[in-house]
């Protein structure tokens, strides 16, 4: 059974998805590409995925966790879903520009293929798209809006404060 929750992250409010004990969605609400079919079907829980989800979350945001636990479920095509597995590689405090992620999978060249599934990734911060940059290191698109992937960097000093 799917379930879903509202969740209001250090980093803006978001909508929450669990399917057989694994999250397969963490999106900010409005952001490009939000499923509108998806509802919260409330808060979070007080146990469960969703809400193991959120505990995670919030650690993250004090700080106080660098890699996350839960099990995660991404659906998406095989290219998509090696995508986001190849985004898991990279370390908290690190970037990597679209075109060294490319590499990386073997497809050098498609750093717009690369770029286009990572637009995609269904789980916000979960799986970490927004250390992905330009190829002068520039912050370039994020699905949340680049205010947020400007604070997850500084979060994780890969960016100095302003």
């Amino acid at each position: 059974m799917m379930t879903t929750c509202s969740y209001e992250s250090a980093f803006g409010p978001m909508l929450l998805a669990a399917k057989d004990g694994a999250l397969f969605g963490a999106w900010f609400l409005g952001q490009k590409h939000f499923p509108e079919a998806l509802i919260a079907n409330g808060d979070a829980p007080s146990d469960g995925v969703l809400a193991r989800a959120a505990r995670e979350c919030d650690a993250y945001a004090a700080g106080e966790r660098r890699t996350f636990g839960i099990p995660l479920a991404p659906r998406g095509t095989p290219w998509q879903r090696a995508v986001w597995q190849a985004l898991l590689a990279i370390a908290y405090g690190e970037t990597l520009s679209y075109g060294e992620l490319a590499a990386r999978l073997g497809r050098p060249g498609s750093a717009r293929a690369v770029g286009a599934a990572v637009g995609r990734n269904p789980l916000s911060i979960f799986i970490p798209c927004h250390r992905v940059v330009g190829a002068n290191g520039s912050l370039t698109g994020y699905a949340g809006g680049l205010d947020r992937k400007r604070a997850l960097l500084v979060l994780e000093k890969a960016l100095p404060e302003r």
